[in-house]
């Protein structure tokens, strides 16, 4: 039972009628250093010690010279929930790379991943990373990186694909639930959403794609995240843009980044996403920016070209407040 096959995804991932999943990419790790490297040090930290996840803490090492208070970014890595980690040596680079463009410290958080732990696991994980960031708000939470660095009037939060949704979903409810009983409000200023991942069981709009064999492909990727919904890919976790009955007037912030890439087969969902948040009646300011010729999270698969500098950059200007 266990050689047989019941979703071949290589080369990402497969996985067997025993339930077993074998994770062709995403598993190297790199390990956290306090040498620099381009200007930025990096350690981990345990911040759910009975699940066993750890976030990785990136840090210019001029601030920790110096003890400045920098921006805060909180990142979720991507992966269609099931592959990937911060440790892996795509999201060390990129965050490295982000940290130094953008000056600011950086928690790039773990969670538990399906098929093993299905949705809303991953949601739940990271809702407990960003309280245990918050116990450091008053300057007396048990990391002395964030005690001493973290600017919490300038909290921004990131992901791309998964993470994005993460992001989003994240920012809906600190909107409603406190943080910090030191938060009158969400406590976030900001968030940038990558080529985020929302979906729904029919096309966006007239430009969507209507290729029976990728829905079916995304679906199925959906279905092996979230076996519980009954609602497949119209759960309100991944069909955010499309359903009437989600209401994303109540995001817990006053600014968004959208990166969209032209080619990327989620570009619609998320061109629709800013114009949905922008008719909801929310209060604040949505930007997208679109990388042409270019598809799904191509600055990670290639982050040395041109085009993924000029995403760094606007990221980077973004939590500088530059936008």
């Amino acid at each position: 039972m266990d050689s047989e096959i019941v979703y071949d995804f290589s080369p990402v991932f497969i996985i067997y009628k025993s339930g077993r999943i074998e994770r062709l990419t995403g598993e190297t790790i790199v390990q956290s250093s306090l040498t620099p490297h381009n200007g930025v040090v990096s350690k981990d930290v345990v911040y759910s010690p009975g699940d066993n996840l750890s976030v990785r803490i990136f840090l210019p090492e001029k601030a920790a010279k110096t003890g400045e208070k920098l921006p805060l970014l909180v990142y979720f890595h991507g992966g269609a929930f099931i592959i990937e980690t911060p440790f892996s040596p795509t999201y060390h680079t990129f965050l490295t790379t982000a940290v130094s463009a953008s000056d600011c410290i950086a928690v790039s958080v773990d969670y538990r991943r399906p098929p093993e732990h299905p949705i809303p696991i991953p949601y739940d994980d990271s809702w407990t990373s960003l309280k245990w960031v918050f116990t450091h708000i008053a300057g007396c939470g048990p990391e002395n990186w964030l005690n001493k660095h973290a600017d919490f009037s300038k909290v921004f939060l990131a992901g791309d694909s998964a993470g994005a949704n993460i992001t989003h979903h994240m920012t809906m409810r600190a909107a409603k639930e406190k943080l910090s009983p030191h938060l009158s409000g969400s406590g976030i200023s900001g968030i940038i959403l990558v080529h985020p991942y929302f979906w729904s069981k029919t096309p966006v709009d007239d430009k969507d794609t209507t290729d029976v064999t990728t829905r079916s492909r995304s679906e199925t990727l959906w279905r092996i995240a979230s076996p519980n919904s009954k609602d497949g890919v119209d759960d309100p976790f991944i069909n955010v843009v499309q359903a009437e009955s989600v209401d994303i007037s109540g995001l817990g912030c006053r600014k968004v980044l959208v990166m969209v890439a032209e080619l990327d087969l989620l570009v619609r969902q998320d061109w629709c996403y800013a114009a949905k948040l922008e008719r909801s009646g929310w209060k604040g300011e949505v930007e997208v920016m679109e990388t042409e010729g270019e598809k799904h999270v191509f600055h990670l698969k290639n982050p040395d070209t041109e085009k993924a500098h000029e995403l760094v950059k606007k990221f980077a200007s973004f939590i500088k407040g530059e936008m």
